[in-house]
Parts: structure tokens; C-alpha cells; sequence
């Protein structure tokens, strides 16, 4: 009897994510099992262009007191509610065992209002406006990032009531450390230990003093073979996959491809500019999926802190810019992936394939779905 051919849209597998030095399980055959799990609530699509209740809406009062300013475009302002306090932190206490550690950490945290209109998340805003985002992003990284103690800037956004976002007001947020925090830290290493044990192909972008760079080379992997099959829109400096170890159903992994950038503060004008298309693009291809606001979580991963806080060493841009984001809706607009049982317990699982998404998503309209009705 001839052993069966493998099928990796058909067979359960393991793919091996270098980034993280964890793996996850490809079950594709299990698309076809009913669903009679939770059903999310529809989301509300309509929303006002100012609400009074809103305390992200220009001129109304925040919770903690504070008024937020009239802004035209981007406002910035540092949270009320912080997770972490400005440093110098008190001395941990004695601890009883070493199993019993405890280690102080500061910081602190920031809010980025992307647009005043409450109702335009970023697949909805001009280009211009998300250019406007990108630089508010840099300034606040450098500004950040170039404080005493600081080493590390988190850029963030929580998208949609499903991923935990308070207010549906288009906002993001940036939290610095006085420590490098645990995700970011084992990127960092996973990058080091790659360059240091692998020799770069012909072509590919090279890391530093030409060193191999393991997310330049899977950036070129992705763009250059035929038949890869996870690229969903790329431009001119830009490529958005679904990777090939992608844990999340539709999740994407943002990296520029044609050179090693270790932060935005590293971009180009014309980098940012192009950065701002294909985010556009992107979020654009997630509303249409399902034609809903996709909830997903993104973050910028990069170098730490900008260059004028560390020392000058290869660890510090070894790092890669790139940006996760991770979106919990599975099969509809009301349906999504729970982070439960095996996932918890053993290893991470998936069951549509990252090809399979990668399509589905390049299938989607760049012409949102709500101007596109209002086109008709």
C-alpha cells in the first residue's frame, strides 16, 4: 500500500515560528466541523461623527477630569489611567525565595487620537491623515524613547470592543518601560542567534555590517519565489503577509523588504509615505472580509529605543521594523478564535491555513465596503 502524499491544505502539520523559537499546528481538515460555540454580538457600524459622551472627542472631559483639546487632526495625550508610573521606582523589597522575585518597573503611557471625526477608523482616513499618524508615531518613539531610563517604546492600537478597545474613537496607544518587555526581548534574541549562525542568500537585504537579517530574508523569500502564496498586497517598500507560522486566522506580518530598517525613526520621506498606502490597503482588506470594523490588535515591533539612547551595537539594530497584527474573528463578523484549551495547555493551533487567509484577503476590495455603498 503507497503511502499517502502529503498535503499541507489537507494534512495536520507543525510550522516552525523562528521569531519566537515556538511552533504551531496546521489542522486544516477541521474547517468543516460545525460551529455552535459563542456568537459575538453584531458590531455597530454606525456611528456618530462627534459624540457628546465620547471623552475622546475634541473639547469633552475625560474621565479622570482632564479636557481634551480641540484638535484638527492627531491628539496626544498621557493616559489617565496608567499601567506604569514615570520613574525613579522604590527598591523591590527583600524577597523570602528565589521563586518569590519581584523587579520594579516604570515608564509610561500615552494616547494617540488618530482623527477628531469619531466615526473614521484608519481603512477610513486619507492618506494624508494616516501620514499625519506615522509621524506622531516617530515623534513620540524618539521623544520617549530618548528619556532617562527608558528602554523600550511599545506602539500599539486595539481595534474593535472584542479586542478589549474601551472606546470605539479611532486611538492607539504607546506604553515605554524601564524594562524590555518579554515578547519584544525573545524577537530580539531569536534575531541575534539567527545572524550569528546563518550566512545571507545572494539578493536578499542584509542586517547589519552585512550580517544575515532573518526577517530581510523571509521579506525577500515571500516577494521573490513563485508560489509562496501567503503575500496579500505589497508596494514599493512595503509587503503584508500572512506569515508562514501565522497562529491568529487572519493574521498579517507588515515589514519593509527592499533594505534593513531597525525603526520608523529610520524611514525615508518617501518610506512613510509608502508605509501609509499600505497600511491603508491592509486595514481596508480586513473591513471587507466581513464587512464589518475588523477588530484586530496590532503592534510596531522595532529597535527598543531610538539610537540616541543606547550604545552603538549590533544588538540594538539587529532588529527588523516590522508590525504584527492579530485579529481574532475565525469564520464571520460574529464568530472569532478563542485562545483556549490545547493553546494554553500545549501548543498553539490553527485550522485555516495561511495560504488559504492570505487569499481570501488578496480576493478583498481596496474600495471599502461602506463607500462603496454609498457609491450605488
Amino acid at each position: 500500500m503507497m503511502a499517502e502524499i502529503f498535503d499541507p491544505s489537507t494534512h495536520p502539520h507543525r510550522r516552525y515560528n523562528p521569531l519566537t523559537n515556538e511552533h504551531v499546528i496546521v489542522s486544516p481538515h477541521r474547517n468543516k466541523r460545525p460551529w455552535l460555540g459563542q456568537v459575538e454580538p453584531p458590531q455597530n457600524n454606525e456611528l456618530p461623527q462627534y459624540d457628546p459622551a465620547c471623552y475622546l472627542c475634541p473639547g469633552n472631559t475625560r474621565a479622570g477630569g482632564e479636557k481634551t483639546g480641540v484638535y484638527e487632526h492627531t491628539y496626544v495625550f498621557a493616559n489617565d489611567y496608567a499601567a506604569v508610573l514615570p520613574p525613579p521606582m522604590p527598591k523591590a523589597p527583600i524577597y523570602p525565595h528565589h521563586l518569590l522575585t519581584t523587579e520594579p518597573v516604570g515608564g509610561g503611557c500615552d494616547v494617540l487620537i488618530f482623527h477628531p471625526r469619531h466615526d473614521l477608523t484608519i481603512p477610513r482616513l486619507p492618506l494624508e491623515d494616516i501620514e499625519r499618524i506615522i509621524e506622531e508615531w516617530i515623534k513620540i518613539y524618539i521623544e520617549r524613547g530618548s528619556e532617562e531610563g527608558i528602554k523600550h517604546v511599545q506602539i500599539f492600537e486595539n481595534k474593535g470592543a472584542m479586542m478589549g478597545c474601551s472606546n470605539p474613537h479611532p486611538h492607539g496607544q504607546v506604553w515605554s518601560f524601564t524594562t524590555i518587555p518579554t515578547l519584544p526581548a525573545h524577537e530580539i534574541t531569536n534575531l541575534i542567534n539567527y545572524s550569528n549562525s546563518h550566512h545571507p542568500p545572494s539578493g536578499a537585504p542584509k542586517g547589519p555590517h552585512g550580517k544575515p537579517c532573518l526577517l530581510c530574508e523571509y521579506a525577500y523569500t515571500e516577494v521573490t519565489i513563485k508560489g509562496t502564496k501567503r503575500l496579500v498586497v505589497k508596494n514599493d517598500h512595503w509587503v503584508a503577509v500572512v506569515p508562514w507560522w501565522a497562529y491568529w486566522p487572519f493574521e498579517i506580518l507588515l515589514l519593509p523588504y527592499r533594505r534593513h530598517i531597525p525603526s520608523i525613526a529610520h524611514l525615508t520621506l518617501e518610506e512613510r509615505t509608502s508605509f501609509a498606502d499600505i497600511l491603508s490597503r491592509v486595514t481596508k482588506r480586513y473591513d471587507n472580509l466581513f464587512s464589518c470594523s475588523f477588530a484586530y490588535s496590532m503592534g510596531i515591533h522595532q529597535r527598543p529605543v531610538p539610537l540616541s539612547s543606547l550604545g552603538e551595537t549590533d544588538e540594538d539594530d539587529i532588529a527588523h521594523l516590522h508590525l504584527h497584527f492579530s485579529p481574532p474573528l475565525l469564520r464571520s463578523a460574529t464568530v472569532k478564535k478563542f485562545m483556549a484549551g490545547i493553546e494554553l495547555m500545549a501548543e498553539s493551533q490553527r485550522d485555516i491555513t495561511p495560504e488559504q487567509a492570505a487569499q481570501r484577503l488578496r480576493e478583498c476590495s481596496e474600495i471599502h465596503y461602506m463607500d462603496a455603498t454609498k457609491e450605488q
